[in-house]
Order: structure tokens, then sequence, then C-alpha cells
């Protein structure tokens, strides 16, 4: 089964969050409290696939009050700050959501993410993600991580799903 066809069937999607919505850097102000730069495309993407009725999961490695306020803002329900290791994160999300991995996409950037990768239905990549982690991957953006990665795929999943088409125009009223 191909990418597209695997996109057809996914139910919910999985982020990762440093290096795939955000850039991967940490930026420190005078007090050492660490800010994080998302992107705006990604955020609308992210209510655009709520929207379309997919669900979406983040799991971060590092447990950021920046990344805790944005999860809140986008209204995502399954969020999972400070685990390196995602696979069992992976298995309660699964559990609680009724939804199989393989209805499940995932997109990542580093070696934290193989586990997920080896899983979903459909693992994606970003632009500049390791080379182990592309090679792992059925669809690879050509955005960066917090570039608009996270848009074109979820932009992938729902025209491939035939949504595409119809969501765009509820931004217009």
């Amino acid at each position: 089964m191909n990418a597209e066809e695997r996109a057809a069937r996914v139910r919910m999607l999985v982020l990762d969050v440093d290096g795939v919505l955000t850039d991967g850097g940490l930026y420190y102000d005078q007090e050492g409290n660490i800010l994080k730069r998302f992107n705006v495309q990604d955020g609308l993407g992210i209510k655009l696939a709520q929207r379309a009725g997919l669900a979406i999961g983040v799991i971060s490695g590092l447990d950021s009050k920046a990344v805790a306020t944005r999860v809140r803002e986008l209204g995502i329900e399954y969020y999972y700050p400070g685990h390196h290791h995602k696979i069992p994160v992976l298995r309660q999300i699964s559990e609680q959501s009724g939804i199989a991995f393989s209805e499940m996409a995932y997109v990542g950037d580093d070696w934290v993410d193989v586990g997920p990768m080896e899983v979903v239905g459909l693992p994606m990549a970003v632009a500049n993600a390791q080379p182990e982690i592309k090679s792992m991957a059925l669809w690879i953006a050509n955005a960066h991580g917090g570039q608009g990665a996270v848009r074109e795929a979820i932009r992938f999943i729902l025209q491939s799903q035939q949504r595409l088409d119809g969501l765009w125009r509820t931004w217009a009223d």
C-alpha cells in the first residue's frame, strides 16, 4: 500500500514537537526560560484537521510551558510531554481514543521518533529529518520542521481522503 492509500485510512495524526512543530531551536530569555517558535500555518492546519474529524496527538521529549500553552490554544486533546520512549504513550493514546496504530500517522524528525515510525500506518518526516528517519518515512515534507511541514502533512492526508477541497472554504466566512 502506498502513502496516499495509507493516508486515506488515517484517523489520527501524532506529532513530535522539537524539530516538527518547532524549528528545533531552543531560545533562552534573560531569565533562562526556554522560548519556542511555532508556525501559524501549522496551527491553522491543525484546526483544519480537527474540523475534518482527525484526532491530533502530541508527544514531546521535553516538558515545556510554551508547548503546553500552544497545545492548549489549539485544543489538542492528546498531549504527553516529557517522554523520550514514545511507544508506551502511543499505546495509551490508542487505547484512550480507540484508534489503531494502523489508522495513525506520525510526523518525526530524529531518533526519538523511531518507535512510533515503526508501528504507525503512515510514518512521515520533515524535510530536515535525520537520514534514518527519512528512510523510515513513507512521505517526506518539502518544508523543514517549524516551517510549515505539519501543514503540508495535513494537506496530504486530507487530500488523500478527498476532504481538502471543501474544507478550505469553511474559512471564508
